[in-house]
């Protein structure tokens, strides 16, 4: 289908979490709902509509490995956006995606640049690593390379102490990451354990990826300076399976991972009810397939939030604190259509009948 020919799209167009309309209509590769001129001749679609989904944390160009070639990352982008996400903030990748731009036919991409990681202290391939004294530096190289976006590894296995440890000094987080708002850029940051997050938060990051050593302590700084977090419940259901295989060597990392394993709904609870932004991702893209951001919905409903909360997390909320717009006037025609409504069963999301990407139907 041609992005200049005319789409009628007719049924419940979830615009927000309630305003619902019965129609809208494509041209151009755009969204109106105003009925054109040249209507009588448009393709139908009936059902359901949501804006394309978010993936807030995914990995395009990248597998467990480290870079992956043009034709890999496009199957990658391909799964997600067959799975209805045409949104994703890229959270770190050493590939370079820019290609994927130039295509109507696959989601759009916000870019974190690559991961910047302590020397030693992060997966072999995926990120700078480098010290302290260079984090400005490497965080303004990446700010430029981004889209808005820097991502820094806040901690990981330290080896000398047998477990999870900050990365970074208080210092150089609070230079760098006054240096990434300078220039216009957010920070995030892998963080699992309890000990890295409130020498980040205060430094000022906009957000905590994962997430999984929140406590009382910690949850109500992150409301108070309104910093976000993107739980990746689905990546977070395999510490069991890694914390087995480090028992022998690393055991008090192994017993650790699996307490914040034990306890991650909980904390993604305690979040939402203490007014923490939580936004959907899948960590796509390491040891994970794409197009699984159903299922992070359906995590986050599992761990207690409303289902229509759950919803904005991947549309309305995330495409919002992205900056980018969702079924409004005029806007890009990125939407999925579904049989019924998502709002009562976020399960619905699994199975899109309809995927539209910039007025085209791709699925």
């Amino acid at each position: 289908m041609s992005d200049h020919a005319v789409l009628h799209v007719k049924g419940r167009v979830l615009v927000g979490p309630q305003e619902v309309r019965d129609e809208l209509w494509v041209v151009g590769g755009r969204i109106t709902f105003r009925r054109p001129s040249s209507g009588g001749d448009a393709r139908t679609v009936e059902g359901w509509v949501l804006p394309g989904l978010v993936d807030a944390h995914c990995h395009v160009g990248l597998d467990q490995h480290g870079p992956v070639d043009e034709a890999t990352s496009e199957k990658q982008a391909l799964a997600d956006r067959d799975a209805g996400t045409l949104l994703i903030r890229d959270a770190g990748s050493p590939s370079d995606t820019r290609w994927i731009d130039d295509r109507g036919d696959l989601p759009k991409i916000i870019r974190a640049g690559r991961h910047i990681a302590r020397t030693r202290r992060y997966i072999r391939n995926y990120a700078h690593e480098i010290e302290p004294d260079d984090l400005v530096a490497y965080v303004a190289g990446e700010a430029r390379r981004g889209d808005g976006w820097v991502k820094l590894v806040g901690d990981w296995l330290d080896r000398e102490v047998g477990d999870l440890g900050a990365c970074w000094p208080r210092g150089a987080v609070e230079a760098a990451i006054a240096e990434a708002h300078r220039l216009g850029a957010r920070v995030t940051a892998h963080c699992f354990a309890e000990d890295s997050l409130r020498d980040l938060v205060e430094a000022g990051i906009d957000c905590i990826e994962h997430a999984t050593g929140l406590t009382e302590d910690t949850i109500p700084l992150f409301a108070e300076r309104g910093v976000a977090i993107v739980p990746t419940l689905v990546n977070i259901a395999t510490f069991p399976r890694l914390a087995a295989g480090g028992d022998e060597k690393f055991p008090r990392w192994a017993a650790h991972m699996r307490r914040l394993h034990e306890r991650r709904y909980d904390t993604v609870r305690s979040a939402y009810d203490a007014g923490i932004a939580v936004y959907v991702g899948t960590d796509a893209g390491g040891s994970l397939p794409h197009g699984l951001v159903a299922a992070e919905v359906a995590e986050l409903v599992t761990a207690g939030i409303p289902a229509v909360e759950a919803l904005s997390a991947t549309t309305w909320g995330a495409r919002s604190w992205l900056g980018r717009p969702g079924l409004e006037e005029g806007a890009p025609a990125d939407f999925v259509v579904y049989e019924a409504d998502p709002r009562a069963d976020v399960r619905v999301l699994a199975a899109p009948r309809r995927v539209v990407v910039g007025g085209s139907v791709v699925l």
